[in-house]
């Protein structure tokens, strides 16, 4: 990337996923935003900045148009958009983070890469704040509720490795913790039988953007054995809380450590 007066960080940024715009944001870059995927939400600003495609459907001659000096991606799922615009001569940072510890790691990438890292590095003592926070207002609680999350239903797909860390951080047990290392989605599809054999006692679920459907959550043959399906314990998540990882899934783990909250003071 080249300014005026030679070597400058980028001035043109196009960011593919919702979680590397709110980063740019957040960092004070913004303003150099140029192009966003359609999911952008965060911040209110971003959704007037120009839309170049999907999570995984992007229009790489949209893209080009702006005149990106850097674009920011996630994923191997981004793997075909990324080969493209690399050989179109575009300077691409793509991080893959599984974790909850590699998204406070991808931010720092990308905040040194914007020319921010020092606000990077307060952005993630902030967050690491209100997690010690949290762990020690939930560490006082004599039990830890089993807690089932849903990433989709055709088949069952249990949490992602960070969703799994963040059920944890806010106080609970995820049933599947083996699975947590299976980065991708394949890894962590699990059978509906043995969804009741462990019994969670908290259903969370968001479906990758499809509303969940809890009714159709508590009809499922033999699922109404389930803790959770008897006391009502089937809660939606939004998808840009806890699939999104980046800042946001700090307003997740806000909302699961409140639903595992209300339900400690109803079992008391």
């Amino acid at each position: 990337m080249y300014g005026k007066t030679g070597v400058d960080f980028p001035q043109r940024i196009v960011c593919l996923t919702s979680e590397t715009t709110e980063i740019a944001y957040l960092l004070g870059r913004g303003d150099r935003v140029v192009g966003v995927p359609g999911t952008a939400r965060r911040p209110e600003a971003a959704r007037d900045k120009a839309r170049v495609g999907g999570f995984t459907s992007f229009r790489v001659d949209k893209i080009l148009a702006l005149e990106p000096d850097l674009v920011l991606s996630f994923s191997d799922l981004q793997a075909d958009v990324v080969r493209d615009l690399i050989k179109a001569g575009v300077t691409v940072l793509c991080t893959n983070q599984r974790s909850f510890e590699e998204v406070l790691g991808a931010i720092l990438l990308i905040g040194g890469a914007l020319g921010r890292e020092g606000e990077a590095r307060a952005l993630i003592q902030d967050i690491r704040d209100e997690v010690k926070q949290i762990r020690e207002y939930s560490s006082v609680w004599p039990d830890r509720p089993r807690v089932y999350f849903e990433e989709w239903h055709a088949p069952l797909i249990a949490g992602i490795r960070w969703v799994s860390e963040m059920i944890e951080m806010a106080g609970g047990r995820d049933i599947f913790t083996e699975l947590r290392d299976r980065p991708n989605a394949s890894g962590r599809v699990v059978e509906p039988a043995e969804v009741v054999r462990r019994d969670p006692q908290i259903i969370l679920a968001s479906w990758c953007g499809k509303p969940v459907e809890r009714d159709a959550i508590a009809a499922r043959p033999g699922w109404e054995q389930v803790t959770a399906v008897r006391e009502r314990q089937i809660h939606e998540l939004e998808g840009a809380d806890v699939l999104s990882p980046g800042p946001s899934l700090m307003v997740g783990l806000r909302r699961i450590h409140e639903i595992i909250q209300e339900f400690q003071a109803a079992n008391r």
